[in-house]
């Protein structure tokens, strides 16, 4: 059993929580995940990542948004309770090492997960560039922390009700032409974002790092449901990534897959949040 250290509602669905996870926070590098379970009564298993990590304490940090039973479930939580069951850390840590300038772009959620690796970057000395993109200015998540991090920050909303208005790729083309332009960028967010993302890196040849999170149920490769092609060869997301190189991964067949079980989505009165923002983008 793991407790509940501390739990704050960031946005209407997305919540951070720390919890006790002692060998866990020893372990874990940027980039890596677990997976957890809520309960042993329901015993679905879900993978987060790890947004921060204090091995003092002995705590990690989950950030999440809820979409679905179990994540609902742990957002009903409160501190001093308990979570059944963490897995991890799981996945291949980041390849950090001083590079040069480095851009992270993080779209909605996926600025959580990003803040390790940006902390790790600045770390080994690199130059760190910073967009963060959301819907509305509510969505917009860890800015402060980011903000500590990052030699350049830049804000996009859709809506234009904070930084600018219109989406991640539009300043990212604008650092691509710069001169000298980035050494590396890593993108996280949804499948389309990051898709778009890698699009856009691909004329000017910069090196371009994304963040998969496809459906996983153990963890270890034995399943398969987490399975991806890149560059024409078949990956899963929970031995071989969670990262890839963005110019090899085939986002169409990700997303199709991801889209597996909207028939019985459907048929439960479920409307997935996921295909709503695929949906958005498209």
């Amino acid at each position: 059993m793991h407790q509940i250290i501390s739990r704050t509602q960031l946005s209407a669905e997305v919540f951070r929580m720390e919890v006790a996870a002692p060998l866990i926070a020893r372990e874990r590098q940027a980039g890596q995940f677990v997976i957890v379970q809520v309960d042993l009564d329901w015993g679905e298993r879900v993978p987060l990542t790890i947004a921060d990590a204090d091995p003092v304490a002995g705590t990690i940090t989950l950030i999440f948004q809820s979409v679905g039973r179990t994540t609902h479930l742990l957002a009903d939580k409160q501190v001093g309770d308990t979570v059944a069951a963490i897995l991890g850390p799981l996945g291949q840590p980041t390849h950090i090492e001083k590079l040069g300038t480095v851009v992270c772009v993080g779209g909605g959620i996926g600025v959580a997960p990003m803040h390790p690796i940006a902390q790790a970057m600045k770390a080994a000395g690199n130059h760190v560039v910073i967009i963060m993109g959301a819907r509305n200015r509510e969505l917009l998540i860890m800015e402060e922390e980011m903000r500590r991090i990052a030699d350049e920050l830049i804000l996009v909303t859709d809506d234009g009700s904070y930084g600018r208005k219109g989406l991640v790729t539009q300043p990212l083309k604008e650092l691509c032409e710069r001169a000298p332009k980035p050494d590396c960028v890593v993108a996280i967010g949804p499948p389309i974002m990051m898709k778009f993302c890698a699009e856009t890196t691909r004329p000017y040849g910069v090196h371009t790092l994304v963040s998969l999170n496809t459906i996983m149920v153990d963890g270890t490769g034995m399943c398969g449901g987490c399975r991806v092609t890149v560059g024409g060869k078949t990956k899963f997301v929970c031995v071989d990534g969670p990262e890839f190189d963005g110019h090899q991964v085939d986002f169409d067949n990700m997303m199709k897959r991801l889209r597996s079980y909207k028939t019985r989505e459907d048929a439960d009165h479920h409307q997935c949040h996921l295909d709503l923002e695929l949906a958005r983008k498209a």
